[in-house]
């Protein structure tokens, strides 16, 4: 094992694939000559030349089109948001084409291809750069969602990504690039729609991802000075979603905390709440409680991005009602 960064894990991700299959190639804003905005693809213009990692315009519902017609011709697009919310310029294609490329083609085509970049809130960026996007794209069939900040888990499942048939949305963190972690120097896979439990425990669920992961890390230590056993389920891919681990974990624990930077309608949370629900309830000692993003825009003052994002002290205080220490 050896201790890399996010950016790293990425970039080896794309790296080995592109190898592997000359039909892999990244297109994005400066992700050649600049070697990316965030350096995840940094030196790989160097060896795969311009005709494999492509500069574009600033036309993202361009280049997507360009990706998602690639992948319809049998290659394997890696597009490079700088950001999702630059996304929403390129939802058309993303949603009304790659998502339904199998179903409207009758099984004649498919779609392979990644879309990934930084997602969510990353300081100080105002309400247009600071959005998280998962339960958008996750509430479309055709679309696999994954969402991870943890080195291993994004080199193993963006590998998986890029080898799957059908089209993904990969989402990872701004704030989360230099981030360490420790990954195998051999090759390695890790399958899509399998959860991760981080932290074993017995007296409530805590459910997380990407970087509210850190936020469910660290309530559960504070919980465990006061010898509350949290333990902490990571998602990683939000659709397809592992639900056997969500409510085998609700069966031994009895409660369920779900954090998420999601608005709270229509969030992961909510699906989430509604099929625990629906298959644990007789399990349940207490409602199901979460803790997203504020119902409103995030603004660029520090003190209402604090305001505006879960927090440790406000998930310890919503552990200790579900588990009625606290009126």
């Amino acid at each position: 094992m050896r201790t890399i960064q996010l950016r790293q894990a990425l970039r080896e991700a794309m790296e080995e694939e592109m190898r592997r299959d000359k039909g892999v190639f990244l297109m994005g804003e400066e992700v050649a000559q600049y070697n990316g905005a965030y350096k995840v693809s940094q030196g790989m213009l160097d060896e795969f030349g311009p005709r494999r990692v492509i500069d574009t315009p600033i036309a993202e519902l361009g280049f997507t089109a360009i990706g998602v017609g690639a992948a319809m011709n049998n290659t394997r697009p890696i597009i490079e948001f700088m950001t999702w919310n630059f996304a929403e310029l390129a939802i058309d294609q993303i949603v009304n084409h790659a998502a339904k490329t199998v179903s409207m083609s009758g099984g004649q085509f498919t779609c392979p291809i990644v879309f990934r970049g930084p997602n969510g809130s990353a300081g100080q960026l105002g309400a247009q750069h600071s959005q998280a996007f998962e339960s958008w794209y996750a509430n479309v069939p055709g679309l696999k969602v994954i969402s991870t900040i943890n080195p291993y888990d994004a080199k193993g499942l963006l590998k998986s990504a890029i080898r799957d048939e059908d089209p993904v949305v990969f989402m990872e963190s701004e704030s989360a690039y230099g981030d360490t972690g420790e990954v195998p120097e051999d090759e390695y896979l890790i399958p899509i729609g399998k959860a991760a439990v981080r932290r074993e425990g017995t007296d409530v669920t805590i459910v997380s991802y990407n970087k509210m992961m850190k936020v469910a890390m660290a309530t559960a230590e504070e919980l465990a000075k006061e010898n509350i056993s949290a333990e902490v389920i990571d998602l990683r891919t939000i659709r397809p979603l592992d639900w056997h681990t969500i409510v085998e974990s609700v069966k031994k624990t009895n409660r369920l905390v779900i954090v998420e930077e999601q608005w709270p309608f229509g969030s992961i949370s909510s699906e989430i709440s509604y099929r625990v629900q629906k298959e644990a309830f007789d399990y349940l000692d207490a409602p199901i409680r979460r803790i997203c993003s504020a119902d409103a825009n995030m603004h660029y003052a520090p003190n209402l991005v604090a305001a505006y994002l879960p927090d440790v002290p406000r998930t310890v205080k919503l552990v200790k009602e579900v588990m009625y220490m606290v009126k």
